[in-house]
């Protein structure tokens, strides 16, 4: 499928769902739409993911089969600022793909458009009817189950979980990912947006996520959301905590963030205290410790520096530790998961 994203003036830093697509989907990214870069491509901001021109607007983008709201900002609303390049895909036919808690489909201008040149409004975030409270058999399942967890949002767990599910693959294991978040629910074609679910019911879809993958795969890799410790996420960190049950967890930080981002009131616990801390509200359903750690180095401006971040990421954890974008993920880390 090719497709354009939208990230105005948010790309590359604040557009995660745009920069998740270009580095693991399989769709093939036609643009990106973002006025304050236009003229640029983003090889010239991210490397090591697919190249596209930066554009204006859908006026500059080639054809597509539909446009993707590359941008999940702070409480999922809609900018007013994105309606002309989202009317626009439409009126050309393309579908809009977006993973707001402003459903597309609820927004009458866009619902009539749809009908009338026969598109698709898909929101990632609406939850399926059926979910329900969860049976606590997640443990249960014979597969190996991982899941990434973090200091702060946006901090890596997504990234996390790709990578360590392509250095398995790579050693003959067969690894999958359970997307949790619209960027891998875009990416993997299925899963639950688990920050959109009923609260009573967060847990239970987390459980059906697992044991569907644990079906089919050897190791299961689910994708955290939230962080334990953060001021308005927490709940839904938990849900997928017990939810999960998983069997290890990896930890995942930025390099020298100390605050929560938005909450810089809020200061961020020490990597070995924030450890502790989810092996405790794991441990009374299933016990689960930190058995490796992620760390994402991209602010630092050479190797050296960020290997001395992940040696002492790495020493404050007492386990192994990588920037796995950076440097990848070795043998060590897959042996620790497992």
């Amino acid at each position: 499928m090719d497709i354009a994203l939208l990230a105005h003036e948010q790309f590359p830093e604040r557009a995660k769902t745009a920069v998740g697509v270009l580095r693991y989907g399989d769709q093939r990214v036609r643009a990106v739409i973002d006025r304050a870069n236009a003229g640029d491509r983003v090889a010239d901001h991210v490397t090591d993911v697919q190249d596209a021109p930066i554009v204006e607007s859908m006026a500059d983008v080639p054809d597509i089969d539909a446009l993707v709201i590359g941008i999940a900002p702070i409480g999922g609303g809609f900018e007013e600022s994105w309606r002309a390049d989202v009317r626009s895909a439409i009126e050309r036919g393309c579908d809009v793909i977006a993973g707001l808690h402003s459903f597309l489909a609820d927004d009458e201008e866009f619902a009539r458009l749809a009908a009338e040149y026969d598109c698709e409004l898909r929101d990632l975030r609406r939850p399926p009817d059926d979910l329900t409270v969860a049976d606590g058999t997640a443990g249960d399942v014979d597969p190996t189950v991982v899941l990434t967890v973090g200091t702060d949002c946006s901090s890596g767990k997504m990234t996390a979980s790709y990578e360590l599910r392509d250095a398995a693959r790579e050693q003959g294991i067969d690894a999958a990912v359970v997307p949790t978040g619209q960027t891998g629910v875009l990416v993997e074609g299925w899963g639950i947006v688990v920050d959109r679910v009923i609260a009573d019911f967060a847990a239970g879809a987390v459980e059906r996520l697992v044991e569907r993958a644990t079906l089919d795969h050897d190791l299961v890799i689910v994708e955290g959301q939230g962080a334990l410790a953060h001021p308005a996420y927490s709940g839904v960190t938990t849900s997928i905590l017990h939810g999960a049950q998983p069997d290890s967890l990896v930890l995942c930080h930025v390099a020298g963030r100390t605050a929560v981002h938005g909450y810089e009131a809020t200061a961020i616990p020490p990597v070995d205290e924030y450890a502790d801390l989810y092996e405790r509200v794991a441990a009374p359903v299933r016990e689960a410790g930190v058995v490796a750690g992620m760390i994402n180095t991209q602010s630092l401006a050479d190797d050296a520096a960020a290997r001395e971040a992940i040696e002492e990421y790495a020493a404050g954890l007492g386990v192994p530790a990588t920037d796995p974008v950076r440097f990848g993920v070795d043998e060590g880390i897959l042996e620790a998961i497992q």
